[in-house]
């Protein structure tokens, strides 16, 4: 890779931010450089109301390969500046939906990142390890809490407590991969879904994720309550733009079908 190349490269193109992780000979590993830009670029996607879709993925083999744990063993030269805020909890503040296009290993920081993203697509060279316990670490971004309430406790504790990787196959029949596919269908697929999501309207997509991950931290009938308050004080539209939306969903369902 050019020395000179951006270690975050950013698309947008008709409401999809596409974010890819670009440090590919370290496997994507999480410099402080990397950091700050991705932190920033996060910041500006919250409130860019152009954007409605976000795709975040990795270059080369890897998605994400977790802390630059060179440069944290002072074997590189460091950025400047201070730390940033961890990147799992920007991407979880983004109102916009994410879509992790996880294209090969993510280890540790970036199992974080990977279970941080609303939709998960992968490949058959996907595969996900915690190595926190092996390299003397602690999850900080969220793992040792999240992994567990996508995969259930004891896969979680079998992931963590023993480093061992997770593969694509076994990660989509425990339900973390919502599917895989080809490494050149990868990024079709993650635009396909991106353009699903966008024929939605924007607000109320942006409202029922935040319903969702809002309920998901509650009991199930606090979170029953929630949703009935948010659903109360919501505006519906009116009945003919309900009947209209409705002909397009017919037509667009009509459509798959024809397809399938």
């Amino acid at each position: 890779m050019d020395n000179h190349e951006p270690v975050l490269l950013v698309d947008r193109q008709e409401g999809i931010a596409t974010l890819t992780l670009n440090r590919p000979d370290q496997l994507n590993a999480l410099s402080l450089e990397l950091r700050q830009l991705l932190a920033a670029e996060l910041e500006r996607l919250r409130t860019d109301s152009d954007i409605r879709v976000v795709i975040l993925t990795g270059a080369g083999r890897a998605f994400c390969a977790g802390l630059d744990l060179k440069e944290m063993g002072g074997e590189t030269a460091t950025a400047s500046g201070a730390h940033p805020p961890d990147p799992p909890r920007l991407l979880r503040a983004l109102p916009q939906p994410v879509i992790g296009a996880i294209n090969g290993l993510a280890v540790t920081g970036g199992f974080e990142i990977s279970l941080s993203c609303d939709v998960l697509i992968g490949t058959p060279e996907t595969k996900f390890a915690d190595t926190h316990a092996r390299v003397g670490l602690l999850a900080g971004w969220g793992l040792s809490q999240r992994l567990s309430r996508a995969v259930g406790l004891y896969r979680a504790k079998e992931l963590s407590l023993t480093g061992n990787f997770l593969s694509a196959e076994r990660a989509y029949e425990w339900g973390m991969l919502n599917r895989i596919v080809s490494r050149e269908d990868l990024m079709p697929t993650c635009r396909a879904l991106a353009r699903d999501m966008m024929s939605c309207v924007p607000e109320v997509m942006f409202e029922y994720k935040r319903m969702i991950d809002r309920g998901f931290d509650l009991s199930l009938g606090d979170a029953m309550g929630y949703e009935r308050e948010i659903s109360r004080r919501h505006k519906a539209p009116k009945p003919e733009e309900v009947a209209s939306r409705r002909g397009k969903i017919q037509q667009r369902g009509r459509k798959q079908a024809q397809q399938d």
